[in-house]
């Protein structure tokens, strides 16, 4: 015992230094996994990150002038011009706006309690949300200061019961992405594009919570009916919330885009201050968006990821199983089923395989937990008591370093 005291005390020492936000191996097949941070940064994202980070940058100063600038024009007009495949009214300045915060939360509470504080705020009985972390739009509503009044049913909402809901203390119309759930069978719900023409008519503005971020169709990957951001922008939505780090592949944040006045009227918010984000956000964000704007959008992980076919995921499940050499494991590839996740396309799925590993002596539970420890941690799931490894969520790069890590439990 005293021998080894020495190798104790250095992992000991080593232990304090380990930092505890760490980088995982994300072997569960969920992309827009919340707890493992939602979508990886791409090479550009990361490579502007940095050199904004080493030094001193112009977050509030323009260059032209040498005076105080804001901060959200690093991404506006970026936006905007992304927005531009859906209307070419994107490119007026005069006429659209866009805010930065740092979750899709705090945009969504900016807003209502900008425009709707002490007003009435019809929204879908169907669209009363909760999503991860007991975020929930009654109580999201309540804090802002805006009085919420429901409209139509759990799960069937007409345009006649937002009309007939109208009245003098009516500040807006609000719809909510459905998130993490759906609703099948004998449902309805009026288009966004029947809420834009009743927002029109009325002189009431509407706000969409849209969510996920989402620029371009999904139908490429096999995915059907997931709302875009840039189908709502094309609408004639009057202001719309996102975040940045769930389909559009960037950093955390919220953005807010829609009327000028709107946006102005936000901006002169206080509250604006304390939801603001850093110049790494906005280094990141750009970046990002830059990305979507070149032709090949591949160079974003989570667009890579839910691009790769599934025999290319099998022959890599394959090559690593006959790579690990560990007698206590019993590794066989099955078919499996990604998600998207991060309360996106909640009923979408991707055909993938997975590495299923069995060990001789530990329960699965104990076989995951066991995966955790080891350096990089690597995140799986279990099903049927097995624990699945589901590639479609490592990088190739890692695949030598899992079939080491396999072979050395």
């Amino acid at each position: 015992m005293v021998a080894q005291l020495p190798e104790m005390i250095a992992n000991h020492i080593e232990l304090g230094r380990r930092y505890s936000l760490r980088p995982v191996i994300n072997a569960t097949g969920v992309i827009l996994h919340t707890n493992l941070g939602r979508a990886p940064l791409s090479d550009a994202a990361l490579r502007h990150l940095v050199e904004v980070a080493q030094g001193y940058c112009n977050l509030e100063l323009d260059l032209e002038s040498g005076l105080r600038s804001r901060r959200d024009i690093h991404v506006e007009s970026v936006v905007l011009r992304v927005l531009n495949g859906a209307s070419a009214r994107a490119t007026d300045p005069d006429r659209h706006g866009v805010i930065i915060v740092n979750n899709c939360a705090a945009a969504t509470f900016l807003a209502l309690n900008s425009l709707a504080e002490k007003s009435e705020v019809l929204v879908s009985r169907g669209e009363l949300v909760e999503i991860g972390g007991g975020f929930r739009i009654p109580e999201i509503m309540e804090k802002s200061g805006a009085v919420l009044k429901e409209v139509g049913t759990t799960n069937r909402t007409r345009l006649a019961d937002y009309e007939s809901a109208l009245g003098p203390e009516t500040g807006l119309l609000l719809r909510v992405h459905q998130s993490n759930f759906s609703i099948e069978g004998f449902s309805e719900r009026p288009s966004l594009q029947e809420l834009v023409e009743l927002a029109k008519r009325t002189g009431i503005t509407l706000f969409e919570d849209q969510g996920t971020g989402l620029l371009s169709s999904l139908e490429r990957f096999g995915i059907n009916g997931e709302p875009s951001l840039l189908q709502s922008f094309a609408c004639g939505v009057d202001l719309i919330a996102a975040s940045g780090d769930k389909l559009l592949g960037g950093p955390q944040c919220g953005i807010l885009v829609g009327r000028k006045d709107l946006i102005e009227r936000i901006r002169k918010n206080p509250l604006l201050r304390a939801f603001r984000v850093d110049k790494l956000t906005y280094a990141a964000l750009e970046a990002t968006l830059q990305e979507h704007l070149s032709e090949d959008a591949t160079t974003i992980p989570i667009e890579r990821m839910m691009g790769v076919l599934s025999e290319e995921i099998m022959r890599r499940c394959r090559q690593i199983a006959g790579q690990t050499v560990c007698s206590d494991l019993a590794l066989n590839v099955v078919p499996v089923v990604s998600l998207i996740g991060g309360g996106t396309a909640p009923k979408a799925s991707l055909e993938s395989f997975a590495i299923s590993v069995r060990h001789v002596t530990h329960t699965a539970a104990e076989l995951l937990a066991a995966l955790r420890r080891l350096e990089p941690p690597i995140i799986g799931r279990i099903a049927d008591d097995t624990v699945l490894l589901d590639l479609r969520t490592v990088p190739p790069e890692f695949d030598a370093d899992l079939a080491s890590l396999l072979s050395s439990l």
